[in-house]
C-alpha cells in the first residue's frame, strides 16, 4: 500500500478520496450499480440487467451502422479491415458493422470540375482542394510575356478503385498535372495567340496531354473538357496592353475597309475587261467569217465565170447596175452625138430636189 506522500490528493471517478488509495473491483462495481440504480426506475439493477442493456445498445448501434444507401450517380467501394473487397452499385445495401466494413461513396456518373484561378460558389466537386489561384494563373508565354490564365477542367471518375488506391490524393495530383500541362502549352505560344486566336487549339492540346498523363499515372480519371476562361495581362501592364489591342483592332478595321473597297472595284474592272475581250473576240470572228464568206463567194463566181465568161460578165454588169441605179434618182439619157442641147431642163434644181 502506498503512503499519502506518493502524490497529491484528487477526486477519484467514483467518489472523493486520495488518488493513490487502492480500490478493489468490487467497490467499483458496487458504486456503478448504485449510480445506475439512481438513474433507472425500480432501484438498483442487477449485473445481468446491465449486461442485457449493454447488449441491446450494442446491437442497436450495430444495426444502425450496418446499412447504407448508394446514390444513383455513384458506387460504393467496400473495404474490410482496410482491404478492398467489392464495388457496390446504387441502392440500399448492408455491411458488417462496428467498423469492420467501410463504404466509400464515389460519384462515377457525375461530371466534376476543378477551377483554376477562380472559385465558383457552390461548386459540384467534392474533391476540390484548397488552392492559390493567383499563383496558378501566372504564366509566361513563348515570347516572354506574362499572362494571367484562368481555366476549368471537367472530368469524371472512370475507375473508382484506381481513383482511391492507386494515387495518393488524386484530386490534388490532377491539379498539379493540369497546371503543368497548361504552363507547357501556353509557353509554346505567343501572348497574342493565347489571348485571341489560339484559345481553341490550346484547349484541344491541353485536353490530350492531361488525359495522357492521367492514364499514365493510373488515376482512374477521364477528362471530358478543358475550357479557358479569362486571359488577361498582369495588372501593371494592363493599360498598355489594352492600348496595343486597340491599335491592332484599328489596324484590322482599316485592313477590312481596304479589302471592301478592293472587292468593290477590282471585280468591276475584271468584269469590264472580260466584256471587252468577249466583244473583241466577237468582232474577230465576225470579220473572219465575212472574209471567208467573201472568199468562198468569189471562188464560186470565178468558177462560173470560167465556164461562160461573156454571160457571167454581162450578168455581173446587170446586177451592178441594179444595185447602183436606184440611188441615182432622175436619169436623163442623151445621145452622145447630140450637141448644143437647149437648156430646157434645170438639171441642177432637179438634182437638189431629189430625195
Amino acid at each position: 500500500m502506498s503512503s499519502e506522500q506518493d502524490g497529491p490528493q484528487n477526486s477519484g471517478p467514483w467518489g472523493t478520496g486520495p488518488k493513490n488509495q487502492s480500490l478493489d473491483i468490487d467497490a467499483f462495481l458496487r458504486q456503478g450499480r448504485q449510480n445506475l440504480g439512481g438513474m433507472l426506475p425500480g432501484g438498483a439493477p442487477s449485473l445481468r440487467g446491465i449486461l442485457v442493456t449493454c447488449a441491446i445498445a450494442i446491437a442497436a448501434l450495430g444495426l444502425w451502422s450496418s446499412y447504407y444507401t448508394v446514390p444513383s450517380d455513384s458506387v460504393a467501394v467496400i473495404q474490410r479491415f482496410g482491404k478492398f473487397v467489392a464495388e457496390v452499385p446504387p441502392g440500399l445495401h448492408f455491411k458488417i458493422p462496428m467498423g469492420i466494413d467501410t463504404a466509400t461513396i464515389v460519384p462515377v456518373k457525375r461530371q466534376l470540375k476543378q477551377e483554376f484561378g477562380f472559385t465558383t460558389p457552390g461548386g459540384n466537386d467534392p474533391y476540390q482542394s484548397p488552392t492559390d489561384g493567383r499563383r496558378e494563373t501566372e504564366m509566361v508565354t513563348g515570347d516572354l510575356n506574362a499572362a494571367l490564365v484562368e481555366w476549368v477542367v471537367q472530368y469524371r471518375i472512370s475507375d473508382p478503385v484506381k481513383f482511391l488506391f492507386e494515387v495518393r490524393e488524386p484530386a490534388a495530383t490532377l491539379r498539379y498535372v493540369s497546371e503543368s500541362v497548361m504552363r507547357e502549352v501556353v509557353g509554346d505560344r505567343t501572348v497574342d495567340e493565347v489571348i485571341t486566336i489560339g484559345r481553341q487549339e490550346i484547349e484541344s492540346e491541353a485536353l490530350l496531354k492531361m488525359q495522357s498523363l492521367a492514364t499514365k499515372y493510373a488515376m482512374g480519371i477521364s477528362i471530358d473538357q478543358v475550357q479557358l476562361k479569362n486571359i488577361n495581362p498582369p495588372e501593371p501592364v494592363q493599360s498598355s496592353f489594352n492600348e496595343v489591342n486597340q491599335a491592332q483592332q484599328e489596324k484590322e478595321r482599316l485592313i477590312n475597309e481596304a479589302r471592301r473597297e478592293y472587292n468593290k472595284v477590282i471585280p468591276l474592272a475584271e468584269g469590264e475587261k472580260d466584256q471587252r475581250i468577249r466583244e473583241a473576240d466577237g468582232y474577230r470572228l465576225k470579220r473572219i467569217n465575212e472574209a471567208e464568206g467573201d472568199a468562198a463567194r468569189f471562188t464560186a463566181l470565178l468558177t462560173e465565170y470560167l465556164k461562160a465568161p461573156d454571160v457571167t460578165r454581162r450578168r455581173i454588169y446587170i446586177e451592178t447596175l441594179q444595185d447602183v441605179m436606184p440611188d441615182i434618182g432622175s436619169k436623163i439619157i442623151i445621145d452622145g452625138s447630140t450637141g448644143n442641147v437647149l437648156p430646157l431642163l434645170n438639171l441642177d434644181r432637179q438634182r437638189e430636189n431629189q430625195p
